[in-house]
């Protein structure tokens, strides 16, 4: 009897050992990922945290605020310093009896019984993403929450959907942190119907932002530092604020690092045909996602000529015939998507 009592005791402390072992060896691993000599996992970290509403603080458990600002300054973007050209769009989105390459073929190459949309298993950088082509351009608008500022949260994407008809909706714009699920304020600009319903402030024809917008005939509308009234007077029928844009008349904005770390993303497009492009990438935990240079190249290999990045992280929600398509993260995965207050839909 107390021999197998000390051979249980030694099996016991041989795997007691072994843990330990493998606990000494992944701190070491990160200490040296962390404070190495490689930036790569460094510049990874910090400009995703950064990048969240409710996780900023994670950058400086490990790094001080002086090296978090040298990080962040060696990951930027140098904006495209110019309005979308709509003369450029001219809509004819039927099939071609020739195609320029594979992927313009892939893209207008109708799903049998479905002149509407088609949707695109496509990998951005590392991760998994979806592309969605929109075939009828001027079917696309605004979804939003009803009131803003009531004190509550916003809708999820696959509610909004529902709520408008919708076959195709994603999310949109950012909202200002508040309960555990959001807020129902939006951060800038807000057009639905032609009217401002929301504004960072009271005066329409001062506050600057940039703006995503779409007109009556469904082409996209990428402004940049416009005030509401320069906005509606563009022609923008549907509009929300945020960026950065990624392509404006055919030209990529220079990516330097990764200033928006990797994370789930969610961009709105349009090629020179009018084609309306929807790209969502996947990514749980914040680290598999994908790179905004990453995005940018998936979307040129497409044709976009004009793009402008949505809310991502948990925000990013892609929905199609009622449901969640992607896997958004842990939080709002338990809840069938992050409540969010905009964003737009393909509305038969």
């Amino acid at each position: 009897m107390k021999k197998i009592t000390k051979n249980k005791n030694k099996n016991l402390w041989t795997i007691l050992t072994i843990l330990f072992a493998i606990g000494d060896l992944l701190a070491i691993g990160g200490f040296v990922m962390m404070y190495g000599p490689w930036p790569y996992f460094q510049n990874l970290f910090v400009t995703t945290a950064m990048k969240t509403r409710s996780h900023k603080y994670l950058a400086y458990v490990f790094y001080t605020e002086e090296k978090v600002e040298k990080i962040m300054s060696n990951n930027y973007f140098i904006s495209i310093d110019e309005d979308v050209n709509l003369d450029d769009i001219i809509i004819d989105t039927k099939e071609k009896d020739k195609y320029k390459d594979e992927y313009e073929k892939e893209l207008l190459t109708r799903t049998p019984g479905n002149d509407s949309y088609k949707v695109l298993d496509v990998k951005v950088g590392n991760a998994k993403g979806y592309l969605v082509a929109i075939y009828e351009p001027e079917k696309v608008r605004l979804i939003r929450t009803e009131k803003f500022n009531n004190g509550t949260f916003g809708n999820r994407v696959v509610d909004l959907c529902k709520k408008y008809g919708g076959t195709v909706c994603i999310n949109g714009g950012g909202f200002a942190n508040g309960l555990a699920n959001g807020s129902d304020i939006p951060i800038g600009y807000v057009i639905d119907e032609g009217e401002i319903v929301w504004s960072p402030s009271g005066n329409v024809s001062e506050a600057r932002g940039d703006i995503i917008g779409l007109t009556e005939d469904g082409k996209l509308k990428l402004m940049n530092g416009a005030t509401g009234t320069e906005a509606l007077e563009a022609g923008i029928k549907y509009g929300l604020e945020f960026g950065p844009f990624l392509i404006i008349n055919g030209k990529s904005a220079e990516i330097v690092g990764m200033p928006f770390g990797v994370a789930n993303k969610c961009v709105i497009a349009q090629r020179k045909d009018g084609v309306i492009m929807f790209l969502i990438t996947e990514g749980e935990t914040y680290i598999d996602g994908a790179s905004l240079k990453d995005v940018i190249e998936v979307l040129e290999k497409y044709g976009a000529y004009n793009a402008a990045n949505l809310d991502g992280g948990q925000s990013t929600s892609l929905v199609i015939n009622n449901e969640l398509v992607n896997t958004p993260n842990y939080l709002a995965k338990k809840q069938g998507g992050r409540y969010v207050v905009t964003g737009f839909g393909l509305i038969p």
